[in-house]
């Protein structure tokens, strides 16, 4: 990569919807609608999307580095599941303000950037999306110094619940330390719009997230809580870390997802504070300058529609996004009726719905 340039982190200073406009929208769109259809095909308006396509969300999860690097150094297997976890916790926090989505990629589009750490070491991420319908987005990340390797992919179902819209965030991720020849896979929580039609609308995670580490027998359910209508807290998360073939418990944790959680020995009545997500800046990206990124580069491809949406222009800014979206049909139709197949740039589409990152052209 050359001519790079350090990017920060999205601002949370974005242009937002009274509750009672976006509510409207929403009501809008989903009038038409029945209880559990899928959204996925659902056109929204640019008035209501985070200036960000998911394929760069993705690395909200990189955020907070010194976590996963303390887990790679880490020679206690305890402690460095537990930093594992750390780093899996550290990511929700990073949201826009009000209620907003990221762009759907389109097929083929990418998403590359780079770190540079204290520790004088690099890390390196890539995502692509390989499947349009049904929409999936596998990605990449790799510190080869630190003996840390991620992959994974997200196969997110809309669905419209009545009065919230679900994201069940379907898809298979793991972590590999290689120098301690370690895997940890992950199932992520799901994410809801609450509040449709009553009470207080905002963006919560819920259900379950487990963390596993089968070579030390080790195992994180955590339980993302959302509030219910009269009861509960905003954000709340709890769980516990387990022996997984014994099903003894060890440690439990509690707090919020996004400020400060705290754990505590499964036998002890003291908690102590586990990770406050705002104690550690967020690690900035470097990209390569806009005007050399290839065209299906998704900062790139949404350069127009996210500098209107930053000037508060949503009228060019839905006509920037339709472009892009019709042209994504015609090349749809195109590939049709050639009886072309589409094929990743930088993973492989394998057997079994699994995939795998090639490392051509990366």
């Amino acid at each position: 990569m050359t001519d790079i340039a350090v990017t920060p982190k999205i601002p949370s200073e974005l242009p937002e919807l009274h509750e009672e406009t976006f509510r409207t929208i929403l009501m809008g769109m989903l009038n038409q609608l029945r209880r559990d259809m899928d959204l996925y095909r659902i056109t929204l308006p640019a008035c209501i999307l985070e200036p960000r396509s998911m394929l760069e969300k993705v690395t909200d999860f990189l955020s907070h580095p010194d976590y996963i690097l303390q887990a790679s150094k880490e020679e206690d297997p305890l402690q460095r599941f537990l930093a594992v976890v750390r780093y899996f916790l550290s990511g929700w926090h990073i949201q826009p303000k009000g209620v907003k989505k990221p762009y759907n990629p389109v097929l083929g589009e990418f998403f590359r950037c780079k770190y540079k750490y204290n520790n004088g070491t690099e890390g390196y991420f890539v995502s692509e999306q390989v499947s349009h319908h049904p929409p999936i987005s596998a990605f990449y990340y790799g510190s080869p110094e630190n003996g840390i390797h991620c992959q994974g992919n997200l196969r997110p179902k809309f669905r419209f619940l009545g009065n919230s819209a679900g994201i069940m965030m379907e898809g298979e991720n793991q972590i590999n330390l290689t120098k301690l020849q370690e895997k940890y896979d992950i199932t992520m929580p799901n994410m809801y719009v609450r509040g449709i039609l009553l009470g207080k609308m905002g963006l919560e995670l819920g259900d379950t997230a487990i963390i596993r580490c089968a070579a030390n027998d080790l195992i994180c359910e955590l339980d993302f809580k959302t509030k219910g209508f009269f009861s509960g807290e905003y954000k709340s998360v709890s769980g516990t870390i387990k022996k997984e073939s014994t099903g003894k418990v060890l440690f439990e944790i509690s707090g919020q997802w996004a400020d400060k959680m705290y754990i505590k020995p499964a036998k002890s009545s003291k908690s102590e504070l586990f990770l406050d997500v705002y104690a550690t800046p967020i690690q900035p990206q470097i990209i390569e300058d806009l005007s050399k990124q290839d065209p299906m580069e998704s900062k790139r491809h949404w350069s127009k529609v996210t500098a209107a949406i930053y000037k508060n222009d949503m009228n060019a800014a839905s006509d920037e996004k339709t472009v892009i979206e019709e042209r994504q049909r015609r090349e749809a139709r195109k590939r049709k009726d050639e009886k072309k197949g589409f094929t990743p740039r930088y993973f492989n589409m394998g057997y079994n719905g699994h995939i795998e990152m090639t490392g051509h052209n990366a």
